[in-house]
């Protein structure tokens, strides 16, 4: 071990010596600590557990995420594949006119549902997210309430029926159509089935008198390969902060769009409110602790002018006195951090047992994660560094004569 790493471990030692022998003192130094550390610890927890269940219950609701386009236009491929390019979109599927976005699902004279509403969806579609089955060309997904009024299942069959007037005769097409799966309640409220963009694109030139190989009817506009148009897009963002900014460029084209932007914005300003309480509840705290460790610290260190003043008269150079007094200052820090934290956890424990027995406040808890703890512990720390360096002026103004004074 070299010189400097010995000099540096005695050095400590003596500062832990110190501390043993004025352990009263250094009671009250730390329980002032952790007077300041466990309550900022909980309350930043709380505000931390608030926001972040706030934010998670937007996050499971995909819909949160839907921007509802409102203008109907014509628009090509290249506008979709533009919107799907950027980068705040999730998910983009074109859609066509409304009123061609509806079909009739039956399985016998029995079970039938008129003018369902059919949804353009596709591989990645978010209200999708927790069934493993994708709409294809010849699959869809039902919704609760229709898969309920149908009395179907994921993997029956069923019909898909659509109609037509053309030269004053009515025609109808058909097509046999399985069940992929059935989406949660809670995920669409109507009756509705979600199928591929392809499909409903057929349905729309079917209704525009084109024939149709796929619904089974040959009469009509022989099929050419006219570009597809879309009236509007079924959009996602790719995050819940980046909304707004979707809904800005949207706007900014003239397009009209709804979406849930006020319960975001609610969710953010709630998490500004929280932030801004917190930062002056944690300054005013800190600056108290401040304020009293220093006067504490400065105090105890005039008490001992002669004993710093016999370390200076034995070699110890003013970086040493340095060391002494920075070490002193952080393992107190440290040892009142440790028991602020374990005040903390229990304190945490008995707030989420009594927050989640109640209705009201169910999945709300005081929460922090290691990176929040460690800057928690770099704050205390750097207080604690603070006042050691006023300490340290402090003790510098002593000089090695003064302990020959008392001789």
């Amino acid at each position: 071990m070299s010189i400097l790493a010995k000099r540096t471990a005695l050095i400590v030692h003596l500062a832990l010596q110190d501390l043993w022998h004025e352990r009263k003192i250094s009671f009250c130094i730390v329980a002032s600590l952790v007077a300041v550390i466990a309550p900022l610890l909980l309350l930043f927890g709380l505000k931390h557990g608030v926001v972040t269940q706030l934010q998670e219950e937007l996050l499971r609701d995909p819909r949160n995420l839907e921007v509802r386009m409102l203008t109907s236009a014509s628009h090509d491929a290249e506008w979709l594949n533009a919107l799907r390019q950027r980068e705040d979109v999730g998910f983009a599927v074109g859609q066509v006119r409304s009123l061609n976005a509806q079909a009739d699902l039956y399985t016998d004279a029995r079970q039938f549902l008129h003018n369902v509403e059919m949804i353009p969806s596709a591989a990645g579609d978010p209200l999708l997210a927790d069934l493993e089955a994708v709409p294809q060309s010849a699959s869809m997904v039902l919704s609760a309430s229709a898969a309920r009024r149908l009395d179907v299942s994921a993997g029956e069959g069923l019909t898909l029926g659509v109609n037509r007037r053309r030269d004053g005769k009515r025609e109808r097409g058909r097509l046999d159509i399985r069940v992929a799966g059935v989406l949660e309640p809670a995920r669409y409220s109507r009756p509705a089935a979600f199928v591929d963009s392809q499909l409903l694109v057929e349905l729309e030139r079917f209704r525009d008198g084109r024939a149709s190989e796929t619904l089974g009817v040959t009469t009509g506009i022989a099929p050419g390969d006219t570009p597809v148009r879309y009236a509007r897009a079924r959009l996602y963002a790719s995050d819940i902060d980046v909304v707004e900014g979707l809904v800005k460029a949207l706007e900014a084209e003239h397009i009209d769009t709804h979406s849930r932007l006020a319960e975001i914005q609610n969710v953010n300003a709630i998490n500004r409110l929280l932030g801004l309480i917190f930062r002056v509840i944690a300054l005013t705290a800190l600056a108290g602790c401040l304020a009293s460790m220093a006067g504490a610290f400065i105090a105890n260190i005039d008490r001992k002018r002669q004993q710093y003043a016999v370390l200076r008269l034995l070699g110890l150079h003013k970086t040493g006195i340095a060391l002494h007094v920075i070490a002193q200052a952080s393992l107190m820090a440290l040892l009142a951090f440790v028991i602020g934290l374990g005040l903390y956890a229990a304190s945490a424990m008995l707030f989420n047992q009594l927050l989640g027995a109640s209705d009201i406040t169910t999945g709300i808890a005081a929460r922090l994660t290691p990176l929040q703890l460690l800057a928690a512990l770099a704050l205390t720390l750097g207080v604690a560094l603070l006042v050691a360096l006023l300490g340290v002026v402090r003790a510098f103004r002593i000089q090695p004569a003064e302990s020959l004074r008392e001789l």
